[in-house]
């Protein structure tokens, strides 16, 4: 398992520094090549990032699939792309760590497809020597990673939920004049 120092971190500038290892930084770097092989074919384990738009109704789901499917594909492709592009960064903008986000996002979801990930997974101690155990260690480190990141994108948010450094679960004052 990963060390706990902060891989991903907000700056004052607004952006967000990445301090990945070396080690770390070459599993990332195999994983793009690999999801983009089976993104466009009917691998079973792509299916969590083309869900049914009616699980009840076939023919209204094939239809739903014929309307999204390539706009789904292509913010798959894209965020792949700018995490290929931007690995090797020390700093990202917003966007380009919100494309990580979802990158690392779908590549969770489809390996934790590819070796069932139930609840009980979580449960159970995974030997090491188990045919599954090096997978399961990317599948959990990618969870880490992807908490990392959501982490440093909500730094900057309220978490009240109002305004930008509102802070506050009250209504901001009207103003009577």
């Amino acid at each position: 398992m990963p060390d706990t120092q902060r891989r991903v971190r907000p700056t004052r500038r607004g952006e967000f520094e990445i301090r990945l290892p070396r080690d770390e930084l070459e599993v990332l770097r195999s994983l793009p090549a690999q999801l983009r092989e089976i993104l466009p074919t009917e691998d079973p384990a792509v299916g969590r990032l083309f869900p049914p738009g009616y699980a009840d109704d076939p023919e209204a789901s094939a239809e739903y699939r014929r309307l999204v499917r390539d706009d789904l594909l292509e913010g798959h492709l894209e965020a792949l792309r700018v995490m290929e592009a931007t690995l090797d960064a020390r700093r990202l903008t917003e966007d380009q760590l919100v494309s990580w986000l979802r990158a690392v996002n779908d590549l969770r979801l489809v390996l934790g497809t590819k070796l069932d990930v139930t609840e009980e997974t979580y449960e159970r101690e995974i030997p090491e020597d188990h045919p599954d155990a090096p997978g399961l260690a990317l599948y959990f480190y990618l969870g880490w990673l992807e908490e990392q990141i959501v982490e440093a994108l909500a730094g900057g948010l309220d978490p009240a939920g109002t305004e930008p450094g509102g802070g506050s679960d009250q209504a901001p004052p009207v103003d009577r004049s």
